[in-house]
């Protein structure tokens, strides 16, 4: 059996000033490395076979600490990159509300109606995703393999892998920094065996 475990990158100094990222970057926050650490220590027993990584630098950074000195195969894939925000990418979801309130409104509460004129709609980041782990599977027919990418990439596949649709793509768990989803594969099907878990991250919460 296949199985991956998707993690998102850690927090980035967006994220906590609450800027859209997109395929713009900044880099992790303290608390960030800290916690991407403490997924080091949580999977550090996991015997990992490859890596498939965003190609953005949160991402990799976030690869490279839970890694730490492992030899294990980095594949980057531009599939696994975020949603691309157009206009949005670099401004606060207070800013985006003001300037652009009709798309902001659908990216939040309608999703399966969001159409920016700049950008890509979630079903172009879930076609993107689905045919970015559709091809870990032909290439790993078993194992443990780490993926790591965005909050927009595991919430549409979170949707793909529960056979919901797009406009259920909010109400799935808080996909949350170094949040860890597993999803296992047997030839002809998937299942998620863990969804969005932060556990640990026990001694962090209050934070959160």
């Amino acid at each position: 059996m296949l199985k991956l475990y998707v993690i998102r990158h850690a927090e980035t100094e967006w994220n906590a000033q609450q800027r859209m990222q997109g395929w713009k970057d900044s880099p992790l926050t303290e608390a960030g490395r800290k916690h991407a650490t403490l997924l080091h220590d949580r999977l550090r027993t996991i015997p990992f076979t490859a890596v498939y990584c965003s190609p953005s630098d949160r991402t990799k950074e976030t690869a490279q600490i839970v890694l730490g000195q492992r030899d294990v195969p980095l594949y980057f894939d531009e599939r696994l990159r975020e949603i691309h925000l157009g206009h949005w990418e670099g401004k606060t979801i207070a800013e985006i509300a003001q300037m652009d309130e009709r798309n902001h409104y659908h990216f939040y509460h309608e999703p399966d109606a969001y159409k920016p004129s700049v950008g890509e709609t979630f079903f172009d980041v879930q076609h993107r995703a689905v045919a970015a782990i559709h091809h870990i599977a032909e290439n790993h027919s078993n194992g443990h393999i780490l993926v790591v990418t965005h909050g927009v990439v595991i919430r549409t596949l979170l949707v793909y892998w529960k056979q919901q649709t797009m406009a259920e793509l909010w109400k799935n768990s808080r996909v949350y920094g170094t949040s860890v989803t597993i999803a296992s594969f047997n030839d002809k099907q998937w299942g998620v065996e863990c969804e969005s878990d932060i556990s640990h991250l026990e001694s962090e919460l209050t934070h959160l």
